[in-house]
């Protein structure tokens, strides 16, 4: 109950992004057109990359809750990982690599640009910060966050940054220190960057099956050495196959001659109680005979 109330948290969260994207990325390209500013260019395309990203990513959250079938015999919610991956290659990567070809040339001839209303430019990315504040707060006082949901509070935080840059680039015009357009574009292409790697990195561990690591592994063991029967533990194997889902493998060790029937209940009682720690995930005992 708790991991499902966690998984449509994480959906609401995500919708609420969406639909605050689209509204901001109509604002940033409007405002575009009537300014001429470059940074607020690139933040429109950053916030339009915001909601390919985060509409990918609840699909991936919602088709992550399905049921384990045949096909995925330990259910979806690799999926999650799977369109952050994809996210961070197809979407966020490509619209960095375009904003770093439109400004870099534009650092050599700065004093082309033309810019008027920047009073304007000033105002729509000061309004926001504050509206990419509401889905990044709520987002960040969740306890509990899937993969989704933490790689749309990573791309709130870093557009928070990506705003900050285009603002004092704005500034700057304002001050006819024209370079700084160019400037403020590529700080958030860079942002772009940065973020786009993070995520590639980390849901790429997941895919490739991450261990959930010594800590937690020591916590499994410790569990199956607690039932009575049990005289050891060893070949354990254990990866993440969801956002808080773990599938674990393990040979415990009995007393030699012990009928098939009482090794049977206290390898039930291993699963049960290790059940009971790794919550909804998943647990295999192979029994061997003391010294086997």
């Amino acid at each position: 109950m708790e991991a499902a109330t966690s998984g449509e948290s994480d959906v609401r969260a995500l919708k609420l992004s969406v639909g605050i994207y689209i509204i901001v990325f109509v604002m940033k390209l409007a405002v575009y057109f009537m300014t001429g500013v470059m940074a607020i260019f690139a933040e429109a395309l950053h916030t339009l990359s915001d909601i390919f990203v985060s509409s990918f990513l609840l699909a991936a959250s919602i088709w992550s809750r399905k049921e384990a079938d045949e096909v995925h015999m330990f259910g979806y919610g690799r999926a999650q990982n799977a369109a952050a991956l994809v996210a961070a290659t197809l979407f966020i990567s490509f619209t960095s690599f375009k904003l770093y070809e439109e400004a870099i040339p534009r650092l050599f001839r700065p004093e082309e640009a033309a810019y008027e209303n920047l009073w304007l430019a000033a105002g729509v990315l000061i309004t926001s910060m504050f509206v990419a504040a509401i889905p990044l707060f709520s987002l960040y006082t969740k306890k509990k966050k899937g993969a989704a949901a933490k790689a749309q509070l990573m791309e709130l935080f870093n557009d928070e940054l990506g705003l900050l840059a285009a603002l004092v680039g704005t500034l700057f015009i304002m001050r006819g220190e024209y370079i700084a357009d160019p400037l403020a574009s590529i700080a958030v292409a860079t942002i772009i960057a940065f973020n786009a790697i993070g995520l590639f990195r980390d849901n790429l561990s997941f895919l490739l099956g991450r261990s959930p690591g010594s800590e937690y592994l020591n916590k499994i063991e410790n569990t199956a050495r607690s039932v009575d029967g049990v005289l050891g533990v060893h070949d354990m194997r254990a990866e993440y196959i969801g956002p808080d889902t773990v599938h674990v493998g393990m040979h415990i060790e009995v007393k030699r001659g012990l009928p098939i029937e009482e090794a049977d209940r206290i390898a039930e009682e291993v699963r049960e109680k290790v059940h009971q720690s790794i919550k909804g995930g998943y647990c295999f005992i192979h029994t061997d005979a003391e010294g086997g």
